[in-house]
């Protein structure tokens, strides 16, 4: 039996959605029979993978790394997982758009540094003017709202993939819980 190549995927977000993942516990050795985590913050892979079957992406898009690496993952992957509810809505990353990025930029690199203030122009990523939610940038196949979704809707939503079924998550899932 051929396992289904499984990837998951932080952006920017605060990685609860991948401890929500972690307490699947006794159930990932379920999963495991099944799939090949081929890619992962969990592992030490540097390079998006081709043919992936599922990719559960965590986090908003708010860098010009992140839209490369979105644009990438949905170009290489059979079904995606918008995971939680800053890559379903933006959520608490997207509330730095209200504020002009230039001030944002003096706020952390300027007003707050004690030791070299300056903002980086390496090293850190770009940011974008707008955060924005997946599905903006890319095709979703499945939401996953939740800050973080439970272990027991990331289960489901997995388990009815790999069965080949579309997740009906409309009675478990909602946003914020």
């Amino acid at each position: 039996m051929t396992k289904a190549r499984v990837a998951t995927v932080w952006l920017d977000g605060c990685s609860g959605c991948h401890m929500s993942l972690l307490d699947m516990d006794e159930r990932l050795i379920l999963l495991e029979e099944k799939i090949d985590l081929v890619y992962s913050p969990l592992v030490d892979g540097k390079e998006f993978p081709e043919n992936v079957d599922v990719a559960l992406v965590e986090g908003s898009i708010s860098t010009e790394e992140d839209l490369h690496k979105i644009r990438l993952i949905r170009k290489n992957s059979k079904v995606l997982i918008s995971l939680g509810d800053c890559a379903v809505t933006g959520n608490i990353p997207s509330m730095r758009t209200v504020f002009p990025l230039e001030k944002v930029l003096e706020r952390i690199y300027d007003e707050n540094a004690t030791i070299n203030k300056q903002i980086p122009s390496k090293v850190v990523p770009r940011l974008l003017e707008r955060i924005v939610p997946l599905h903006e940038v890319v095709d979703v196949d499945v939401y996953l709202p939740g800050c973080p979704p439970s272990a027991e809707n990331i289960f489901f939503a997995i388990s009815e993939l790999l069965e080949g079924r579309t997740p009906d998550l409309s009675s478990t899932a909602r946003f914020g819980a």
